[in-house]
């Protein structure tokens, strides 16, 4: 398959350490494929993101979301239950 070929892969990191939202933005760079990364920092706003609330309702349904389980406000595991 083409990874220019095709609408981008919307994917939503919910994840409150910005070391690791740089991390995996490079990995998504470095794999060479059309990725469009969200971020979210809490579970609070990943839940708003996937509810379109407030600033993101024109959010994207996500094809995948990468859930840190610790997460302050409403951990990964609340957000995990509510998905």
């Amino acid at each position: 398959m083409n990874p220019d070929s095709g609408p981008p892969i919307e994917v939503l990191l919910v994840e409150d350490s910005p070391g690791d939202v740089r991390l995996t933005r490079e990995a998504f760079r470095d794999a060479n494929l059309r990725i469009r990364l969200h971020v979210a920092s809490d579970g609070v706003e990943a839940m708003a993101f996937l509810r379109r609330d407030g600033p993101h309702q024109d959010a994207p349904r996500p094809d995948f979301i990468l859930l840190d389980l610790n997460l302050p406000r409403k951990d990964g595991r609340e957000v995990l239950a509510l998905i």
